[in-house]
């Protein structure tokens, strides 16, 4: 069954592989024209043909969100090829995973760039189209590590802070103006995508998401609800998530001390590092006569592809009812009990 805003113009940066890959088949597959965003031409060749298959109409776009002109150009390509833009999703990413001393400022400044001004870069040009129409929905693919950061991922972290009070900043200025352009932020879990077999790695061991792993087509499906109901700032999608804001919210030193001792190993697998490994940082993995690395990362025999946390944060209300009759039901019985 389609969804209730099918048929709208979509636009997907990082659509490539992972979650904005995933996303883009999601928005794809119930009839949406979705426009691709990134560097890689073998990714995006991928992802458009399985758009098309699902019965979408695909536009792949080779853009690096880190150069404001690009995604300026991207954005006006866009609407002159499929109509006016009424969901933006912002996913591109890159990473370095090492300790912070074993960063360059070039590497930082890129990775800053990309995840960072990469958002930026993209909701002006989205809200330049946006805002005179007074319609539309921009959706900033966040993580848990935009409240939480952890050892080995310094410049992902604060790049991930970043995007949430720039979040957190844009939305209160929307909702001053009386805006009906709408921005909300999916906080994700660690995902089993690409990014851990092509980020710059200087551990000793193959890098990995720090477990529970869930599945890309989950994470998409988050993706996909809070386009359609952006009404609420943030969804927490995985119960890892949840778990890890809420202990940092009343324990956040104790967070401290457990990641120290945990984070390093947390996030290696036990095996020895590949050889001849392909990096995006500087030049995407999957570019000219490269591979296409496709939706999902190293780890398909241990992603979860279900969650019940996720389930229920898209349904507060009707959670927040049941446990309100279920309150007023005990009660009644237990004044019947006293009568």
């Amino acid at each position: 069954m389609n969804a209730p805003h099918a048929g709208q113009v979509v636009v997907v940066t990082g659509a490539s592989g992972g979650i904005g890959r995933a996303s883009a088949q999601a928005f794809g597959a119930r009839g949406d024209r979705v426009a691709l965003l990134a560097r890689g031409d073998a990714g995006l060749s991928g992802a458009a043909r399985e758009i098309e298959a699902a019965g979408g109409t695909a536009l792949a776009v080779p853009t690096d969100v880190s150069s404001p002109e690009q995604v300026e150009a991207a954005a006006e390509a866009i609407e002159e090829a499929l109509g006016p833009i009424d969901v933006w999703v912002n996913v591109a990413f890159t990473s370095v995973f090492a300790e912070f001393t074993d960063i360059t400022p070039a590497e930082y400044k890129r990775v800053t760039e990309v995840n960072y001004l990469g958002y930026v870069y993209a909701t002006m040009a989205a809200l330049k189209r946006m805002l005179p129409r007074d319609h539309g929905t921009i959706v900033q693919v966040g993580s848990a590590l935009a409240y939480r950061g952890i050892p080995l991922q310094t410049a992902y972290c604060g790049s991930k802070h970043a995007i949430q009070g720039f979040h957190e900043s844009l939305r209160c200025e929307l909702r001053h103006n009386r805006s009906h352009v709408r921005v909300t932020m999916p906080q994700m879990p660690a995902v089993n995508t690409p990014q851990f077999d092509w980020v710059i790695n200087r551990l000793p061991q193959p890098a990995q998401p720090v477990p529970p792993i869930y599945q890309t087509e989950l994470a998409a499906r988050a993706v996909l609800y809070a386009a359609d109901h952006p009404r609420r700032r943030e969804y927490w999608v995985g119960g890892s998530t949840a778990m890890t804001l809420a202990v940092n919210a009343i324990a956040p030193g104790l967070m401290d001390r457990y990641l120290a001792r945990t984070g390093y190993s947390s996030q290696q697998v036990d095996r020895p590092q590949p050889q001849d490994r392909p990096t995006n940082l500087w030049e995407p993995a999957d570019g000219p006569g490269g591979r296409d690395y496709g939706l999902h990362g190293s780890f398909d025999d241990r992603a979860v592809t279900r969650s019940i946390q996720v389930w229920a944060s898209q349904r507060h209300g009707l959670l927040a009812s049941a446990g309100a009759a279920a309150v007023v039901g005990a009660l009644a019985v237990y004044g019947k009990k006293r009568r």
